[in-house]
């Protein structure tokens, strides 16, 4: 597939990366050379200097030719005007921009978005990406993530595996003697940084961050074996009212019955246009690094703690004092920089999210079309977590699991059948429209869709 990426900062360098090594050919347009020549020394992508505005960049880019535009520079008017002219003049079949501004997404203006007026066929929004992924954690408490599959009836988590973990050292076959009630598959672990399948004769070892697909209705007692039985949050701390945090609050307010939410919001007339926007979230003007405010939320009642504001080491040293006031306590924190991560155990630091990682990763979901459904991106996308149906000419159709042939690193992990979810075993039989939820090596993407005898765009 021929696709051009407009915008050559990280979501962008991330997606070109990814969609690079599956096998497509991209094309990067940017303005700034630097992040070109970034580009071009490292991926093997084709990087132009320019403005993806300009119809002589974009065909120079082979915008006649090209399958997917992906508009994600830095300014909302400019993607939106990439998808214009990718419509109008290029006729280009698929059209995705990020677009942050809430003026553009939401009430009776969201409705421009369509061929007779402004031509995109998917719209991202970080920040509302970001509060949804956010939203999920606190849902499931335990997981680093909780990620909806099959229209919610399969989930897909990624827990830590602490000291206390009743199952460490436990080979996975053994796992059902234990806890008989284990409908779940662990299909992999993060290890030291790399990633593992894991086999039946394989074990759980302190330190993991293991990948369990299970059925929406186990995720209590999945949790449970793997010493995890935290209460669902009712009391939280929003440190941050900009779109991340407002979006998170409406959720919480929409979906948490009894929750009690307060918002720190550094500027006034932030503060002031949120609070009127919310219901029941109490919203306190002041800097969250003043200890009095932070003692005027009661913040060693508060069970979690979210800092979600634009400044990264304001969101670190938030959780830091909000340790010092409650070790107990649930910290999650925003941060645009990598390295960060280095400090999150020595600062005990439960969580820290990467926004970037979060808009590619729902982007990559729309770069699939076909059966192909749903995408999550593990280890910055040298796997994928993927749904996709079983088609009358796909090779798996009345095959057993262990005579399928399905390649080392393809791990099928549920399958949803009539509404029914099912861990599959070695003598599960697939059969038409089954919906099967599994994990992939990024390289194994055209085999995937050979397997299921789909289209890639």
């Amino acid at each position: 597939m021929n696709i051009i990426i407009c915008g050559a900062g990280k979501v962008g360098f991330s997606i070109s990366k990814q969609l690079s090594a599956q096998g497509h050919s991209v094309t990067v347009i940017d303005q700034s050379s630097d992040d070109i020549k970034k580009i071009n020394e490292t991926q093997d992508v084709k990087g132009i200097v320019g403005r993806a505005t300009f119809p002589s960049v974009l065909e120079n880019a082979g915008a006649a030719n090209t399958d997917m535009i992906i508009a994600v520079t830095r300014n909302d008017e400019t993607n939106m005007i990439i998808c214009q002219l990718a419509h109008s003049l290029f006729n280009i079949n698929k059209k995705i921009a990020r677009i942050r501004s809430q003026e553009f997404l939401e009430g009776k203006w969201s409705k421009l978005y369509n061929k007779s007026n402004l031509p995109i066929d998917v719209i991202i929004s970080p920040e509302v990406e970001v509060a949804k992924s956010l939203f999920r954690k606190l849902e499931a408490p335990g997981t680093l993530d909780n990620v909806p599959f099959a229209n919610g009836k399969i989930k897909v988590l990624e827990i830590a595996v602490e000291k206390n973990c009743p199952i460490i050292n436990l080979s996975l076959k053994n796992l059902t003697e234990k806890f008989p009630d284990f409908k779940a598959n662990i299909v992999g672990t993060v290890r030291e940084g790399k990633f593992i399948f894991l086999k039946k004769t394989d074990q759980i070892l302190e330190g993991d961050k293991a990948y369990v697909v299970v059925s929406a209705d186990q995720i209590t007692q999945i949790l449970k074996a793997f010493g995890h039985e935290e209460k669902t949050a009712k009391k939280i701390l929003i440190v941050g009212g900009g779109n991340i945090g407002l979006n998170l609050a409406k959720f919480l307010e929409k979906n948490f019955e009894g929750a009690r939410v307060k918002i720190i919001e550094k500027n006034k007339d932030r503060a002031e246009l949120i609070a009127a926007e919310l219901s029941s979230s109490i919203v306190i003007c002041g800097d969250a690094l003043d200890e009095e405010i932070l003692k005027e939320t009661n913040i060693e009642e508060m069970e979690t703690i979210l800092a979600l504001t634009n400044d990264d080491e304001d969101n670190i040293m938030v959780c830091v004092l909000a340790e010092k006031y409650s070790p107990a306590k649930r910290t999650i924190a925003i941060v645009n920089k990598s390295n960060y991560s280095l400090l999150q155990k020595s600062l005990n630091i439960d969580d820290l999210v990467d926004p970037r990682m979060t808009t590619v990763s729902r982007i990559m979901e729309h770069v699939h079309k076909g059966t192909i459904e749903t995408v999550y991106s593990v280890l910055d996308g040298e796997y994928e977590f993927i749904e996709a149906e079983i088609l009358e000419k796909s090779e798996l159709l009345n095959k057993s699991l262990k005579d399928s042939n399905i390649p080392e690193h393809i791990r099928i992990g549920s399958v949803l059948r009539n509404g029914k979810v099912i861990i599959p075993r070695s003598d599960f039989v697939f059969e038409k429209d089954d919906l099967v939820v599994f994990l992939a090596k990024r390289e194994l993407l055209k085999e995937v869709e050979n397997i299921f005898r789909i289209s890639s765009i």
